[in-house]
């Protein structure tokens, strides 16, 4: 026994050392991602995101309708998945369904067919779907006609929410996206000129920066949106949306990298360069920007869930993006009515993803942030 507790101590001081060896031989990289791994919510977080981004990307295979394929159940609430049938299990499936009309109320009253059952089938053909070059009618899983698949019910028209918000994951994530992207490029240059040369280009951009932030950033969303011709096509108004998201959003970044580089242009490898006939652009945009790459990468993280709120909020009020454009929050734009959320309650199912799309680059964000700065333990 004792032998044994040897050993295995002997093993656990092996694994430290190891460990030890490898943190002084390590880039700044692999630091990073030795310190992301500790925070597990950063992690829990980081998958994720990509599961829900995977989702985007694959929403007409894993949709099992088309995001304007009506079906004859209208506000029907979600149907439950079954494994259990006249006492016995099998495949998952669902039973057919009967509409009726409840005369005190005058609501739809959904019955279930226990007669007959209808096998969840995979790798079914259904509608079509394209994804870029890519033309498919293949879906994960689906039903036999006779019946309908509804996780998480239907709306007014009798759509069905589950491939809707799939589909609206789509635009929704894309749109947060490429708001940070843009923002990223104002923010990373012009807080760059103004860190490095100062004097009054610098005066010039802080102030400018200092009045868009004083502005409140939900009216000066909602009055550049109302901007927007309602006879633009859906494309124009994606990206007008996406530009509007980022008239704010690069001002916190140009002021990060603004005070980083007034840090580091100091620095003997900036001397260096200049002496080596280095022009300005090329210190700021080789050697200054990808010092601090670790900490843009952070902002961005962070800042792609203030995007998807903005267009969500937009969206939601009216004032973004328009049916017949699927986004999260288009969908909610139908959940301004308390009786409705309060007869309908599955229509806030957008909302969840929203939630749960926030909560997981908040934490992710968070890893990354201690990550940074791998050098302080």
């Amino acid at each position: 026994m004792e032998q044994s507790r040897a050993a295995i101590d002997f093993l656990k001081a092996r694994k430290t050392e190891d460990s030890s060896e490898r943190m002084l031989v390590a880039s700044q990289w692999e630091l990073m991602w030795l310190h992301f791994k500790r925070h597990k919510l950063a992690m829990v977080g980081g998958v994720i995101v990509l599961l829900l981004y995977f989702m985007a990307i694959t929403h007409g295979f894993l949709a099992p309708y088309h995001k304007l394929t009506r079906t004859s159940y209208i506000n029907m609430p979600p149907q439950r998945i079954r494994f259990r049938h006249e006492g016995q299990f099998s495949r998952p499936f669902v039973y057919g369904l009967t509409v009726k009309k409840d005369l005190a109320t005058m609501s739809r009253i959904f019955e279930e067919d226990t007669s007959q059952p209808y096998p969840v089938r995979f790798f079914v053909r259904g509608d079509e779907w394209t994804l870029g070059p890519i033309r498919s009618n293949s879906h994960l899983f689906g039903v036999d006609e006779g019946a309908v698949i509804v996780l998480m019910g239907t709306d007014e028209l009798g759509r069905d929410m589950f491939s809707r918000i799939l589909y609206g994951s789509a635009i929704s994530l894309s749109i947060g996206l490429l708001g940070v992207i843009s923002s990223f490029m104002l923010g990373a240059v012009l807080g760059g000129i103004s860190g490095y040369f100062g004097g009054t280009v610098d005066t010039i951009i802080q102030r400018v920066i200092e009045f868009l932030l004083s502005i409140p950033t939900i009216p000066l969303w909602m009055a550049l949106s109302a901007a927007v011709p309602v006879s633009w096509p859906a494309p124009r108004v994606y990206f007008a949306i996406t530009i509007i998201l980022s008239v704010v959003g690069w001002c916190g970044l140009a002021r990060i990298v603004r005070s980083k580089l007034l840090e580091l242009r100091e620095e003997d490898f900036v001397m260096a360069a200049t002496l080596s006939g280095s022009n300005p652009w090329q210190i700021i945009f080789r050697h200054l920007l990808p010092s601090m790459i670790s900490y843009l990468i952070v902002h961005m993280t962070l800042a792609i869930p203030g995007m998807i709120i903005g267009e969500t909020s937009l969206s939601f009020l009216g004032l973004g993006l328009r049916t017949p454009v699927v986004s999260w929050g288009v969908l909610l734009e139908k959940a301004q009515s308390v009786g409705v959320v309060n007869s309908y309650p599955w229509i806030m199912w957008p909302g969840v993803f929203v939630i749960l799309t926030v909560l997981s680059f908040n934490f992710m964000g968070d890893g990354l942030r201690d990550a940074a700065d791998p050098y302080v333990t």
